[in-house]
């Protein structure tokens, strides 16, 4: 297998296993679409890490193989390619990405489908697509664009250089900057937190916001709208408010 999904404490972790960069084949792209439906699909599953190991997250696409195609294969390809990372960004829980050494074009666009970016202070993250005569072809284009605005995505993929882990995190390219082996650890972590929390609600917010940005404010506002009233029927909202008149706020156990 060229990754894998490994659980624990509600967390499941997709662990890119591809040595020596864990560059994203076919077959890689492809397993990710089959474990972000995993994912989603299981109850024990309830918040997800993207890991590619200590030593690198993914160097990128495997151009040897992409060297092989031509316009008529990548026709058929790109969308193959684009679903399989749709699937990581639309996985309904939280998703944060542990970042380690390279995460280069295909790399790079993968932490772009997490909600969170934890990186090693060994990270180096970019999309170095035009050095090939080519531009991000999995989403990096438009999750980069939507992440750190126009013109710093436009700089990254104009240029195609990579940013270190001080500078990415001064762009928001990453959330947080830790030491390299302390990474997946306080990946972990974040993503244990939020599994004990209201599955329902996470998954309201994540689909609010993702879809919100996506349309107009009034439209926006419509899919929050629904979102908070529908929540009025779960148990999880009984759970909370009336441990909140109980017990005082934060001190809520969700199943």
């Amino acid at each position: 297998m060229t990754a894998n999904l490994e659980v624990r404490d509600g967390v499941g972790t997709i662990l890119l296993d591809r040595p020596p960069m864990n560059a994203l084949d076919v077959a890689t792209q492809d397993r990710l679409r089959e474990l972000a439906e995993e994912a989603t699909r299981r109850d024990d599953v309830r918040a997800v890490v993207l890991y590619g190991g200590e030593k690198v997250f993914a160097a990128g696409a495997d151009i040897k193989e992409m060297q092989a195609m031509d316009h008529t294969a990548m026709v058929v390809r790109s969308k193959a390619l684009q679903d399989s990372f749709t699937a990581v960004a639309r996985i309904p829980k939280p998703v944060v990405a542990a970042v380690t050494g390279y995460a280069l074009g295909g790399g790079c666009e993968l932490a772009l489908c997490a909600d969170f970016r934890i990186a090693g202070d060994n990270a180096k993250l970019g999309q170095p697509e035009i050095l090939l005569g080519l531009i991000p072809g999995a989403g990096g284009t438009q999750r980069l664009a939507r992440l750190i605005g126009p013109s710093k995505a436009k700089d990254l993929i104009f240029t195609g250089r990579h940013v270190r882990a001080e500078e990415a995190l001064a762009i928001g390219l990453v959330d947080r900057v830790v030491p390299a082996a302390e990474v997946y650890e306080q990946a972990h972590a974040w993503a244990a937190a939020l599994a004990k929390g209201p599955a329902l609600a996470l998954r309201a917010a994540k689909e609010s916001i993702d879809a919100g940005l996506e349309t107009d404010i009034d439209t926006g506002l419509t899919i929050e709208r629904n979102w908070f009233a529908g929540l009025f029927a779960t148990e999880d909202r009984e759970r909370g408010m009336r441990s909140f008149v109980e017990e005082g706020p934060g001190k809520a156990k969700f199943l």
